[in-house]
Order: structure tokens, then sequence, then C-alpha cells
């Protein structure tokens, strides 16, 4: 595919996602439909479109319009690329421009648009962060997020996994959040097929929440479990550091299908319940709580959900950690450890969440609360440890 048929398949691909299709799902038909195209066709055009989500609103300004025409005429304006030379219609670029494209476009407006968030979502991000926060971390959201390793400490050491991983020519470099992560700066698309990642020398994970369960005290010998586990990452993570019995639950169990065969090439069991047989397994030495939530510190990773989150929708995510958080606490332990933790930036989701439960539930006591920003290595993250009064940390 030429540069400017990559273009016209990005088209194509933001007015299917304009019409309410996900975006994976569009990406997953255009690549069926497509025979014709080579991965590096499609890691490109794939690239396209995550971009123009990530910069829609400003795209549309310079652009014109929200359609997906209007949308790459924005990002092609935004990256220096002269419009003719790829609105061609030459084979499968696409069409020229006409008049009223040509004289469509301006300059995004301070705030929400050059932010490219919603404007009510624009607000609780200066309310938050404060503008000069807000106005950084909306920049950092715009920008591709890092492809990071997690170095599994019970089969190898930094260094020896980097080794390994130049085998399959994969670099990487250190990073300053913490020493199990490593940055991947060539030959991300090798990572799941390489020598390392199949071992299991090494798992993908962020580099905040790699920090983040590094933050987390866990006794030898404990009975652990990840409530939300989803694919399991973060028990991972914790069973790298210490020998311990770990156990996971999601209340969507297809989460965790590949959880088991990822536990048992990282050299760990992990026992995965269902929802009817926590009560049974409890009580747990530490129970995390990683909670659905607006995943606002993530959208770099999935920029369509800071355009389909709406305020009713974040209200009802509220309502869902406050119960988790209110059941979770029931299977831990008298002397025992609860940790709450998302992967959003807005404090209705984190410090207003652990409040409310410290407010009702006075017999428990805040340990640890800590968060972190969107940076360049790692998204935004927010995790707080609580235990009944009157224990030791």
């Amino acid at each position: 595919m030429t540069p400017a048929a990559r273009v016209q398949a990005a088209i194509e691909i933001l007015d299917h996602i304009n019409q309410g299709t996900a975006a994976e799902k569009a990406l997953t038909t255009w690549a069926r439909r497509a025979r014709y195209a080579g991965s590096g066709d499609r890691a490109a055009v794939r690239d396209h479109v995550f971009q123009a989500l990530r910069c829609r609103r400003s795209y549309a300004a310079l652009g014109g319009g929200t359609n997906g025409r209007a949308l790459m005429r924005g990002a092609l304006i935004d990256a220096g690329v002269a419009l003719d030379t790829v609105f061609t219609g030459d084979g499968h670029s696409p069409a020229v421009l006409d008049t009223e494209e040509l004289t469509k476009g301006r300059d995004p407006a301070a705030g929400a648009e050059q932010g490219n968030l919603p404007d009510w979502l624009w607000k609780r991000f200066e309310t938050a962060l404060g503008t000069g926060n807000a106005r950084l971390s909306a920049q950092i959201l715009q920008q591709r997020a890092p492809v990071t390793l997690r170095v599994n400490s019970r089969l190898s050491t930094a260094p020896q996994a980097i080794e390994i991983l130049k085998e399959d020519q994969i670099t990487v470099t250190s990073c300053d959040l913490i020493d199990t992560a490593l940055i991947v700066i060539e030959g991300a698309r090798r990572v799941a097929g390489s020598r390392a990642y199949c071992e299991g020398y090494v798992e993908l994970q962020d580099a905040s929440s790699q920090a983040a369960m590094a933050a987390l005290s866990v006794a030898p010998g404990s009975r652990v479990l990840d409530y939300c586990a989803g694919g399991g990452g973060k028990t991972l993570a914790l069973a790298a550091r210490v020998t311990a019995d770990w156990f996971a639950h999601d209340a969507n169990e297809s989460r965790m299908s590949d959880l088991p065969r990822r536990a048992d090439r990282s050299g760990i069991t992990v026992t995965c319940l269902e929802t009817n047989a926590i009560a049974d397994a409890a009580p747990f030495d530490l129970v995390l709580c990683d909670v659905p939530c607006s995943g606002s510190g993530t959208w770099r990773r999935a920029p369509e959900a800071k355009w389909r989150l709406t305020s009713e929708r974040l209200e009802e995510l509220c309502v869902l950690q406050r119960d988790i958080l209110q059941d979770a606490a029931s299977l831990v332990a008298p002397d025992g450890q609860l940790a709450y933790a998302t992967c959003s930036l807005l404090p209705e989701e984190n410090d207003h969440q652990v409040t409310r439960f410290i407010d009702q539930h006075p017999d428990w006591e805040i340990t640890l609360q800590k968060s972190w920003s969107i940076s360049e290595w790692g998204d935004g993250f927010f995790l707080a440890s609580l235990k009944r009064s009157g224990q030791k940390t």
C-alpha cells in the first residue's frame, strides 16, 4: 500500500467508528477484507486511526469536520504534510479535496479542544490536577504509549532479560519508575513471539502498574486474592516478588482464560475462583481490588474510551467501585490488608472513594496512599492500602 492508500483506509475505518463500531472491531473488519495489506500496512493504518482518536478534537478543528476525511486532513496538517500530495485521487488514494474542504479548518481553541477532551471532562481534569498539570497530562495522552515489559524476578534479572531480548532483535532501555521495567525502543512487534516472552522472562505491563504492585507489602506465605483480576498481570507482578498462595477472580471469568498459561510460564501457580467459590476460600491476608474505572490514566492506549465516557457512566462506575470495595472488605482476614487501585486520574474514583469507605467504616484506616501521574514512561495510577484500626503495618 502507498502512504496515501493507508490514509484512505484510515478514513474508511474512522467513518465506521463514528457510526458506533468499536475501534478494534473496525480495524479487524478492514484487515480481513484487505487481504492485500501486509503487516507493515496494517500497523501503519492502525497508527493513523489511533492517533486520530487521541487527537480527535484538535484534528477536527484543523480539518474542518469530524468525518474520516476531515480527521485525516487535520492529522496531515498537524504533521506538516502537504494535502495535495495525499488527496490525489490516484489509485487507492483519497479523492481530491473540493473547494469547501479546502476552505474549512482553523486552529484548535485553548482548553478542551487543544487538550482533546470532552468539555465536561476537561473541567474535571482542571479541578483535579490544576490547569498546568491538566494541560501536561492531556498533552501526554495525545502521544503513543510506550511498550513496557516487566522482568520476572523469579526467572531473570534485568541484564539477563535484556540479553535474551537481543536474540530476537528487541532493544530496550531501563525506566526510572521501577527497576523491573524495560521500555521497548526497537522491535516491539516481535515481543509476543520472542523467547524472553514465551519462556516467562518478561511480561507486558505498564511501569506505573509495576511500581504500584512493588509498593504493596506482601508477607511470605500469605493468601492473596486479586479480586478484579482481568488478565492477572498484577497477580503475576506480586508473585514474582514473594512466595505465597495466589488466587484470582473476575466477574467476567473469560478475562482470566489465559492466566493459568501465563502463570505456568512465569513459574507460579494461581487458583482461579468463580464468584460462588470466593466465600468458601476466604479469608485472605491481602485482597487487591483493581476496580473497573474510567481508565483516564490509560487513554493514550484506548483513546476511544474518553469519547464514549459520559458523566452518567462515570457515576455508574463510582457506584460499582463502592460496591466492590464493600464486598471485598468482608473477605479480608482480621489482620489482613485491603488494597484499592485504579488507572484513573479522577479524584471521584480515587481518594474520594477511599475517604468515603473510611467514613463509613471507622474501624479501618489508610496505611498507604499514592498516585502516579501520567508520564512519558508510565500511565496514571492510584493505589491505597487499608487495614483495620490498631493493626501494625
